[in-house]
């Protein structure tokens, strides 16, 4: 992955971290005038391109995610109306003992921002699905993706991307503005004046100052709204001793 809607701890991870290679997992191909292939470290932004190359319609909210295809599959990447969801056909993995798997579209249990697919194994590619339409319109939509990202969120910043999940019937960003976190600082780690439901590092923040803020996020929105945000950015890893931040323990509402 790309290191997007992701934080790693200051204590590092106590085990050995696996890295695909582009040359090997990054490509992505046409498997029919519908279906591509991609490796799982390809970009998501490669597959919208190629996909605009083919007149193959359906993957322009990819072009807004700065991640790569293996986090999308993981975690139901969506954007702009879309999702992974729609798209995956079927994804191809490998377990610890070497043994190669293909799961189909239920198989991996997809739901808002999340997948039930086993998480001890390692996708390496998969095959989606798209439909046949004008590549001008796929452009156009290209367009819109990039023009609302640019002018809502704060692209150019040192971000995971959006921090918490949206709660059903609610917008993240809007709870935490109602709970005047806008812009507010743990250090060198901020909530972001410009899309609030975005946490930026401003310079040398510390994983334990970014996961400080979000965890104090959690607890004062959970005291204006009565309502616990799930984090969408993956914490892995380790704490460094004596820099340990406690879960904000809210009840979750229904």
């Amino acid at each position: 992955m790309l290191g997007s809607n992701l934080l790693v701890r200051d204590g590092g991870i106590p085990g050995v971290v696996i890295r695909l290679s582009a040359k090997g997992f990054g490509d992505v191909e046409l498997v029919s005038e519908t279906r591509v292939k991609a490796g799982t470290i390809c970009p998501d932004k490669n597959l919208a391109a190629m996909t605009l190359d083919h007149g193959i319609g359906g993957f322009a909210f990819y072009y807004g995610i700065p991640g790569t295809i293996g986090g999308a599959l993981r975690m139901n990447a969506g954007a702009n109306g879309g999702e992974t969801r729609e798209r995956v056909v079927e994804v191809h993995a490998v377990d610890r003992q070497g043994n190669t798997h293909v799961l189909s579209n239920a198989d991996m249990g997809y739901s808002y921002r999340h997948s039930s697919a086993p998480k001890d194994i390692i996708f390496t590619h998969a095959v989606f699905e798209g439909y046949p339409e004008d590549k001008a319109k796929i452009r156009a939509d290209m367009d819109a993706v990039r023009q609302h990202h640019e002018t809502v969120q704060p692209i150019h910043e040192k971000t995971g991307g959006s921090t918490f999940k949206n709660p059903e019937g609610h917008s993240a960003w809007k709870l935490i503005d109602e709970a005047g976190c806008r812009g507010m600082m743990i250090g060198g780690a901020q909530m972001s004046p410009m899309h609030c439901n975005f946490m930026i590092n401003t310079g040398q923040a510390s994983g334990y100052e970014l996961e400080y803020l979000g965890e104090t996020v959690r607890q004062r929105v959970f005291e204006t709204s009565g309502i616990s945000l799930e984090w969408e950015i993956k914490r892995i890893g380790t704490f460094m001793p004596g820099y340990e931040v406690k879960e904000f323990l809210g009840e979750l509402t229904a």
